[in-house]
């Protein structure tokens, strides 16, 4: 390992403490569903920011290893030390804050799997996206859940190395574990299209 990645590898991308920081304010919020059962306000916005916040550390990660800064082993290891954080069991806080939370570790499963498939490079940046929704649903309808989180990863993949996920194909897919873990590869999507300060050096404070 040379000296800049071995100075890289001891910089945490994402802490314990940052991932129960973003737990104590679901607690703090008392968030409840509304009649709806959708999630509302400033309370259901805390879950779309934990994500937020992990998807840019994956990002960073990946930044850094583009730039060859970190080698693909290097990445992936500091990659599943993010996931091992995020994807924890919690302690149970309420019936509905609890719901959120599974779903959002859900769909960080996609965006994780997504993640590993990139720095492992096994995608093929001809495959078609649209295609390859099909046979996730295809193999998710066959519960045949492993080929179908690994389809998913290379949709992944692909967004990470500059295709688009277009909302027409986001809006044609049933709800199921597939559109699921797809919310977390959108989520992808939009970081990359926001603010690009994923790709500094710079730390940022803590949440």
């Amino acid at each position: 390992m040379s000296g800049r990645e071995d100075e890289v590898f001891h910089h945490d991308f994402y802490t314990e403490e940052r991932w129960k920081n973003w737990l104590n304010q679901v607690k703090e919020s008392n968030f409840k569903f509304d009649e709806s059962a959708e999630p509302q306000g400033k309370e259901g916005a805390i879950f779309v920011n934990m994500e937020d916040d992990i998807i840019l550390a994956c990002l960073k990660i990946i930044a850094k290893h583009d730039r060859n800064q970190l080698s693909s082993d290097a990445a992936l290891d500091m990659l599943s030390r993010v996931r091992d954080i995020a994807l924890a069991e919690i302690d149970p806080i309420s019936e509905d804050a609890d719901l959120m939370i599974d779903s959002l570790q859900t769909s960080l499963m996609g965006s994780f799997a997504a993640c590993e498939c990139y720095l492992r490079k096994e995608y093929d940046e001809k495959d078609d996206i649209n295609d390859l929704v099909k046979v996730a649903l295809e193999a998710e309808a066959s519960d045949d859940i492993e080929i179908s989180l690994a389809t998913v990863a290379e949709i992944g993949a692909l967004i990470l190395s500059g295709k688009e996920l277009s909302e027409k194909t986001m809006e044609d897919i049933p709800y199921g574990l597939v559109a699921e873990w797809l919310d977390g590869i959108e989520s992808i999507a939009a970081a990359m299209v926001g603010s690009d300060s994923y790709k500094d050096d710079e730390e940022d404070d803590e949440s």
